[in-house]
């Protein structure tokens, strides 16, 4: 008489709360006669851990444990061909006890053919046996559900990254998609992080560890530690929808033509609501790429990314856009009308006198670099750029010896380029000639950023080298005083 063969189970456990794991999983958990589950070489499983409110004693266990995780090899088929071998030793022993007659549940956290275990052996035993897999929530919905917010919405389309993906790969799949998940963190962490900030998305991410468990953690991703990453976390850039779903305005708030957008100097924090509202409405945005990538995606919005050098150009084609009857935000960093892209579309907007143009204002990077130091811009202050790409030299020089006469504390935008190297040391001598070298000076690089500094210094000591084009400089008056603690501020009364 022929035995009747076991049947073969793989069985989703959710992301981590026993509480998660389906009526069904938990009934055939506690009916099986075999309970299978991966670990890592120090045999602790998470799977296991989870189930075990649903086991029963009596039943047999098989414990899979990987040879390998990350590290080298010896093995003559490298890291794939010890994976292999392993995953076929696995299968044996498991085909053993369903040849004997004996049920066998294979768990598998989140969901068992989602980046899961028990894949490995579904591939090895499903052709040969009877085999039912029992979905599970991923850790995906379970980060969205800890988190609070919607997943996708309406036309929206969720990608879904494992983070041991190149890095190049990963930075242009975030450029291009709605919402996003990347998941097996841990030791590329870093990668992901770098490739989410290279993609303009950083500010978007957040970081879930062990959703749903007891030691459950949610963080702004870019304020995580890589170096108490788990494996067991995931990256998510959740819907925009709840605050940004493009919506035709309505009523008074309802604008045509173009509008002219301050973003502030980086990051979704330093966004103004009434901006927030028109890059919502838009229909096309239009900008210099690196500004363009920093508004989130918004389905059916069209993204027209341009280089840095061709402020003209564009601001005609956003206006030509808009003559076609589309919404058109032109987006600049800080505030538009700060050196930026407001009185290049005005200039142009003479040639299209039947398109109308907004402006809408944004924090500009000298106020966001002085609040950051204390409060340098107190008293009278002036704004210069130092680049002679649109004016000479001379000019330049002349309103800096001005302003220094005058005892203006200096916003100083532009300071210098990857060609532009020599303008902030020739700008120190100027003002020396009028200056105490004890001014203070601020030097602020990438406020808002993930690489954010601010440096203190005189104006004496102010070396060219620590300055790029990330920078803005604020060069005191004869009242700005700097203090022990490093804040400087600019009293509001002026000796008499």
């Amino acid at each position: 008489m022929n035995m009747v063969a076991g049947r073969l189970y793989g069985v989703g456990l959710g992301p981590g709360d026993p509480e998660l794991v389906t009526v069904k999983a938990a009934r055939l958990i506690g009916a099986a006669d075999v309970i299978a589950y991966h670990s890592a070489r120090h045999g602790r499983s998470i799977a296991r851990s989870i189930a075990l409110p649903y086991m029963r004693e009596g039943q047999a266990e098989e414990l899979l444990k990987y040879p390998l995780t990350t590290e080298t090899t010896d093995h003559p088929g490298g890291y794939q061909g010890a994976l292999d071998d392993f995953y076929a030793e696995c299968a044996d022993r498991l085909a053993a006890h369903l040849d004997a007659g004996r049920d066998v549940v294979v768990l598998c956290e989140g969901d068992p053919l989602f980046y899961g275990s028990y894949m490995h052996m579904h591939k090895r035993l499903a052709h040969r046996y009877e085999t039912e897999v029992v979905p599970g929530v991923t850790s995906v919905a379970g980060a969205a559900a800890v988190l609070g917010r919607p997943l996708v919405e309406h036309e929206e389309t969720l990608t879904v990254l494992p983070g041991t993906l190149p890095a190049e790969v990963i930075t242009e799949k975030l450029r291009n998609a709605d919402s996003v998940a990347v998941l097996k963190l841990g030791r590329t962490f870093e990668k992901v992080r770098d490739a989410l900030a290279e993609a303009g998305r950083l500010d978007e991410a957040w970081y879930v560890e062990r959703a749903t468990t007891a030691s459950q953690r949610i963080e702004r991703l870019k304020d995580v530690d890589p170096a108490g990453v788990p494996y067991f976390s995931l990256a998510l850039l959740p819907s925009g929808s709840r605050r940004d779903e493009p919506r035709e305005p309505q009523g008074e708030s309802a604008w045509e033509g173009v509008a002219v957008v301050g973003l502030g100097p980086a990051g979704e924090q330093w966004l103004t609501p009434e901006a927030r509202q028109v890059l919502a409405e838009a229909t096309d945005l239009v900008g210099y790429g690196p500004y363009v990538d920093r508004v989130p995606r918004r389905p059916g919005q069209m993204r027209h990314r341009t280089d840095n050098r061709v402020e003209a150009e564009r601001a005609a084609h956003a206006l030509s856009l808009a003559g076609e009857g589309r919404r058109v935000a032109v987006v600049s960093s800080g505030d538009p009308g700060v050196f930026a892209m407001a009185s290049a579309v005005l200039e142009a907007a003479e040639d299209f006198p039947g398109v109308p143009v907004r402006i809408v204002p944004g924090l500009t990077a000298a106020h966001a670099v002085a609040s950051r130091a204390g409060a340098p811009l107190g008293h009278d202050y002036c704004v210069i750029s130092l680049s002679d790409l649109l004016k000479p030299w001379e000019v330049v020089a002349d309103r800096l010896r001005a302003a220094a006469k005058a005892d203006l504390v200096l916003a100083i935008y532009n300071p210098a380029s990857r060609s532009r190297t020599w303008q902030v040391g020739a700008a120190r001598d100027l003002l020396l000639e009028h200056r105490d070298a004890g001014t203070p000076v601020v030097i602020g690089r990438d406020v808002g950023g993930a690489q954010e500094t601010i440096t203190v210094t005189t104006l004496g000591e102010l070396d060219p080298a620590q300055v790029d084009m990330r920078c803005l400089l604020i060069i005191g008056s004869s009242t700005t005083r700097a203090t022990d603690g490093g804040t400087v501020y600019t009293p509001r009364r002026y000796p008499a």
